[in-house]
Parts: structure tokens; C-alpha cells; sequence
């Protein structure tokens, strides 16, 4: 039962990694008073970049680098039309996740036809920093981007958000972008630079499955992922410690699911069941805390200087 749990928190970990990721990025652009709905795209595109230069050159850190500058540019595209032209949040996002995805899957084509087995490369190996102990071995040998997801990237967002003059002028321009100009802080800077900081976190988070978890790049690698994410976000009330937590919760069912399967339970419920029970948590956990959720006051509203 001992070594059941730990593999089942391990794997919770590193089910969780690419949700946590992008989640955050979400809530970075969120905060800044812009619903990116690109995030689909994004995650999508990051994986098919990550995944491309990884091959070409053999280096998967080249690949992660080139993943993230993707996620950033998507990240400016999704500014260009939201903050600078005013074009509606929604449209721009879901246009962006179209042209994304369609631009991945021509150049997936492109590069390497339509074979009947998915390319795959070498992917990053896990770290085991306490291999010597039996059951903290198992746990913590994790890819080096979840120990960057857990131990850095949601303790930093935290403290930029909540302790820096940065976070301040965010969070500022997501509740009330005309006060924060008043006050001397650029609205449109400031949103550019969450979207492109929430961009990248976006791609790493799809790179992370095409060459760490999967090291391989399929048309149905992202699965849905992205639309976790924004789920997460609301769950998590914007803020990056809940964010985590909901991401936690999502990636613990997701690998329960995996394990039970694995077993070979008789159980008297299809194995749909099982793929569903992920989604349907997150659903209800999002109808239970979508109720006291406190929405940034600028969210979805563009800003126009008088």
C-alpha cells in the first residue's frame, strides 16, 4: 500500500507539470485584465517547437528554449490583437488556439509526412537527488522542469504578484486600468508583458510533454489540457499557491485513473469511466469554488486611453 501511494504522488507530480505550468501563465495574463483562450494553441504549438528543434539539433534544452520564445510570440500575437487593436478577448484567443494548432499540424506534415507511427526522440531523464533513500527515491525522481514548475516558477509568481511594485501594477491594471494610467503605470506595457510571460510558461508547459513525459509529438498530445488550465485558474481564484493546489487535485485523480486501470480491477463501469473522472472533478471543483471566485474587475474589458 506504501509504495502504491508514493507512485501515485509521483506520478501526481509529473501528471501535473504541464497544467501547473500553463495555469500559471494563465493566471499572469489574467491578472492583467486579458483572457487568453490561446492557451490550447499555445501548449499545442509549444510541443510540435519543442519537440522540432529537439530533433534537429539533439539538444531538448534548445528545444524547451525554442518552445518558450514560441510561447511568447504567441503571446504577443494574442496582445496585438487584444490590447493594442481591442479586437474581443474571446475571438482573439480561440483564433489563436486555430491558427496554432492548424501551423503545427502543416509543419508536423511538412517535416515528417504522414507516417502510421508517431516520431519520437530521446526525452529528458528524471532526477533522483535522494536516491539512496528507498521510498523518497521513488518520489522525487521527477523531470527537471517539475522540480522548476513546483520549486520555482509558483513560489516566484507568488512573490511577483504579491510582494513586487511589478505585481502591483498587474494586478492594478487588471482591476482598474484607467486609475493605474491616472497613476502613471502603462496599461499596454504591462499587459504585453504578462501575455508574453504567460506565453512562456504556455509552451514550456507543452514541450514538457512532447520531450520530457512523452518524447514524442502526436496530433492529440495537449488533450484537452489547455481548457483544464483556465479551469484551474478560476479554481484557484487567480491566486498561484491555489493554482497549484487545483493542479495537484486534477493531476492525483488523472494518475489514480492510470494506476486503476493498470490493476486490472474488475469494476462493474466501462474504462470510459475511468478517462472521464479527471474532467469531471475539475468540473465540480470548479462549481464549488467558481462561486466565491473574485474575478479580476477589468477582466475581458479592453482599455482605451481618453
Amino acid at each position: 500500500m506504501d509504495t502504491f501511494l508514493v507512485n501515485l504522488i509521483a506520478a501526481t507530480l509529473r501528471v501535473a507539470t504541464p497544467l501547473l505550468l500553463a495555469a500559471i501563465g494563465e493566471a499572469y495574463a489574467e491578472r492583467a485584465g486579458i483572457l487568453n483562450l490561446g492557451i490550447e494553441g499555445t501548449m499545442f504549438f509549444g510541443a510540435f517547437i519543442g519537440f522540432l528543434i529537439g530533433d534537429v539539433t539533439g539538444s531538448l534544452w534548445l528545444g524547451l528554449l525554442a518552445a518558450i520564445i514560441s510561447g511568447v510570440l504567441a503571446g504577443m500575437l494574442m496582445a496585438l490583437l487584444s490590447v493594442t487593436l481591442g479586437v474581443n478577448q474571446h475571438v482573439s484567443g480561440l483564433g489563436i488556439t486555430l491558427l496554432l494548432s492548424g501551423l503545427a499540424l502543416f509543419g508536423f506534415r511538412l517535416r515528417y509526412g504522414g507516417r502510421s507511427t508517431p516520431p519520437s526522440i530521446d526525452p529528458f531523464g528524471q532526477w533522483a537527488p535522494l536516491a539512496n533513500v528507498p521510498i523518497l527515491r521513488v518520489l522525487f525522481q521527477q523531470y527537471a522542469l517539475t522540480y522548476i514548475a513546483f520549486l520555482l516558477i509558483v513560489p516566484l509568481a507568488w512573490w511577483l504578484l504579491y510582494r513586487t511594485s511589478f505585481g502591483l501594477k498587474i494586478r492594478a491594471v487588471g482591476e482598474n486600468p484607467e486609475a493605474a494610467d491616472a497613476a502613471g503605470v502603462n496599461v499596454f506595457a504591462i499587459r504585453y508583458l504578462a501575455l508574453m510571460i504567460g506565453g512562456a510558461l504556455m509552451g514550456a508547459g507543452g514541450a514538457f510533454l512532447s520531450i520530457a513525459q512523452l518524447g514524442a509529438f502526436t496530433h492529440g498530445i495537449i488533450a484537452g489540457r489547455g481548457w483544464v488550465a483556465l479551469a484551474l485558474v478560476i479554481f484557484g481564484n487567480w491566486d498561484p499557491l491555489k493554482v497549484m493546489g487545483g493542479a495537484l487535485i486534477f493531476g492525483g485523480t488523472f494518475a489514480l485513473q492510470l494506476r486503476l486501470q493498470a490493476m486490472g480491477l474488475e469494476l462493474p463501469v466501462p474504462y470510459e469511466t475511468f478517462l472521464a473522472l479527471p474532467y469531471l472533478v475539475t468540473i465540480v471543483a470548479l462549481v464549488i469554488a467558481g462561486r466565491n471566485a473574485s474575478y479580476p474587475a477589468a477582466l475581458l474589458k479592453p482599455y482605451r486611453r481618453e
